[in-house]
């Protein structure tokens, strides 16, 4: 098997038996599950792509939000990329990690003061204002600081991405930053140019999230280009930085479409380079923001199944030990994840089955309609692929599951990176009332 399975992953007889040359019954029995297994050689090998095919000119900024755990940083660190983080959390989280923090860009639509005196103070490298607000916010605490504060705005360019609306960001109803089409772009520029305090260094779009098609990055940057060209001839002044942001998508299933990281890669810089010759404007510093195309594939879950059903002429049912709680997505986004049965391979015939998780909800479905062994039943592992990004990053406590470990696997080795929550764990918030 290839997409959407880690490149380590090893099969026999349609069962996944190993991952990072570790044996996935192992894993199951030393670290329990759930499990969320990253596998080191795929997450290496993405970031080591994506630097490949930019090349030494473009800043790789990975997306934090898709993955954000200590480990995972450090790795990004190591391979000389950026991180983009949206919160407190995430930028202590990059701190933790050791993260050069000029090389942290700082994100988000509702920056708290205090969210920004802390990057300050850290000396993050950019922040990414994203209203007049927020400007205003920024100079505030550069006065208390004492000195300039790099900055960049974020512009909805007006790209209604091909993708699911909650994950569409770049559209002229989204939350996020200033409309280039409804002159808050031209006034946010005019604003930070002339607040003291503020460096302004270029502009940042992001138009979605899980994009398969290279069009609407096109269009993106073709709008962004025209704005910096509009900067200069309006004040003057030639930006220095770029960001595209991120959003390549990435496949959950055998039959997904996706694009080569190359392909992106040379869509983009041919058409930036482009666009910034026919306005005679040099050639800012560019960067990208991929998350989960980055950590997406690199992921993968285990589940042990427990209860089974059949409910006559209709369907035949398995529950796992997890669901909603360390999967979201398939009930937030309707996604579908390829699964596959895991551990020691067994020889029969197959049949289709529906795997529920375990929660109170019907719509609690890790994967309906997938072929898995037909004597199937308790005790027996379960893989989900494509786990990496917004698995663990969008866990959550629901029916006060504790949420569960992660591992990094490579070399025949395994390695905790986030280790399982205890009931103790879930319980330590609550105050009992006497």
């Amino acid at each position: 098997m290839s997409q959407p399975w880690p490149r380590t992953a090893a099969w026999v007889d349609g069962w996944l038996t190993s991952i990072g040359g570790v044996d996935v019954a192992e894993l199951a029995a030393m670290y329990g599950t759930p499990l969320y297994v990253m596998d080191r050689a795929e997450l290496l090998s993405r970031m080591r792509e994506y630097r490949q095919a930019f090349g030494p000119d473009v800043s790789v900024v990975y997306a934090a939000k898709a993955l954000c755990v200590v480990g995972v940083l450090q790795l990004a660190a190591d391979q000389g990329l950026g991180v983009d983080v949206a919160s407190d959390g995430e930028l202590c989280t990059a701190e933790r990690a050791g993260f050069p923090m000029q090389r942290v860009v700082l994100h988000g639509n509702n920056k708290s003061r205090d969210e920004l005196r802390h990057a300050a103070r850290l000396g993050v490298g950019t922040i990414v204002a994203d209203s007049l607000g927020e400007l205003d916010r920024i100079a505030a605490v550069a006065a208390e600081v004492n000195r300039q504060l790099v900055v960049m705005l974020r512009i909805t360019p007006g790209v209604a991405a091909s993708t699911h609306a909650f994950i569409a960001t770049g559209h002229d109803d989204a939350k996020f930053g200033f409309s280039l089409w409804r002159g808050a772009a031209a006034e946010g520029i005019d604003r930070a140019l002339n607040l003291p305090g503020v460096h302004l260094t270029g502009l940042h779009c992001h138009i979605g999230s899980q994009v398969t098609a290279t069009d609407d990055f096109v269009v993106a940057a073709k709008a962004m280009c025209g704005l910096l060209g509009e900067t200069r001839d309006r004040h003057g002044v030639e930006l220095d930085e770029l960001n595209l942001g991120g959003g390549l998508g990435i496949a959950y299933g055998p039959d997904d479409h996706t694009l080569a990281v190359t392909t992106y890669a040379d869509r983009l810089l041919t058409t930036v380079g482009d666009e910034l010759a026919a306005r005679r404007l040099a050639t800012p510093r560019l960067a990208v923001e991929p998350g989960r195309s980055i950590v997406g594939p690199a992921g993968l879950t285990l589940y042990r199944v427990g209860a089974g059903k059949e409910i006559a002429g209709l369907r035949r049912w398995v529950s796992v030990d997890g669901g909603m709680s360390d999967n979201l997505r398939p009930a937030l986004y309707g996604v579908r994840y390829a699964v596959a049965p895991a551990g020691t391979p067994r020889h029969g015939p197959t049949a289709e089955f529906s795997v529920a998780g375990k929660h109170c909800e019907t719509g609690d479905v890790v994967a309906a309609d997938v072929d898995l062994p037909e004597d199937l039943g308790e005790g027996d592992l379960l893989a989900v692929a494509a786990t990496g990004a917004y698995g663990y990053a969008m866990a959550n406590n629901y029916n006060r599951l504790p949420r569960p470990a992660m591992v990094l696997a490579g070399d025949g080795a395994a390695q905790l990176l986030v280790r399982r929550e205890t009931l103790d764990d879930v319980l330590a918030h609550d105050i009992v009332l006497r």
